[in-house]
């Protein structure tokens, strides 16, 4: 939902299941264009109730070729939130020595009335992790997912590009190629003419 807010300006409540697509878009980060590349990654788990994650192969490569990252939870799942501690030790270990560039972002400000993680719960997390922390509602305010994107980018800009330098050296992974907005387009109308499907959870 995030990520089509961004892209788009469009909060879609139903919409197609995640399946890892990688956009393009331009973007002007203090009156330079640069072309930013957003994947949409499925969602990470923990096995059972251990602190360990459970996730796909994709993630792994995303990590790899990846400059920054958003990592999303839900203020009204606090399992969602859980997962994130793990989820970065999982990122070091594959970058232990990389500075890379966090955003924590916590989504649905709009249900405050079903919040499960506080305000200073993920401030605290994005301290611990060294990122920066902001709370949006994908459903009610594009602007704020907006600006939360772009502080990223702001940050990859002073950091020269994340940790790329390191991990082209040591690795010789492609960068997944981005399908055109075409393809985001056609999604989007699946998704408001699709029936009977449920939407995904962050």
């Amino acid at each position: 939902a995030l990520v089509v807010r961004f892209l788009t300006k469009r909060f879609i409540g139903d919409y197609e299941a995640n399946t890892g697509a990688l956009y393009s878009r331009k973007f002007t980060i203090d009156g330079e264009q640069i072309s930013l590349q957003v994947q949409d990654t499925p969602f990470v788990s923990l096995e059972d109730d251990t602190d360990t994650i459970c996730c796909q192969e994709q993630i792994n490569r995303s990590i790899y070729w990846a400059d920054g990252f958003v990592f999303v939870y839900s203020i009204t799942d606090y399992e969602s939130f859980r997962v994130l501690r793990p989820l970065h030790q999982h990122l070091r270990r594959i970058h232990p020595n990389a500075n890379i560039p966090l955003l924590l972002m916590a989504n649905k400000g709009d249900l405050l009335r079903a919040r499960q993680v506080s305000s200073k719960e993920g401030l605290q997390l994005a301290g611990e992790l060294g990122g920066t922390y902001c709370e949006v509602s994908a459903r009610e305010n594009c602007e704020g997912v907006r600006e939360a994107f772009q502080q990223l980018c702001q940050e990859l800009s002073r950091s020269g590009g994340g940790c790329n330098g390191e991990k082209r050296r040591g690795l010789h992974l492609v960068r997944p190629k981005s399908p055109n907005m075409q393809d985001l387009k056609r999604r989007l109308k699946q998704a408001l003419t699709s029936k009977g499907k449920s939407a995904t959870t962050l």
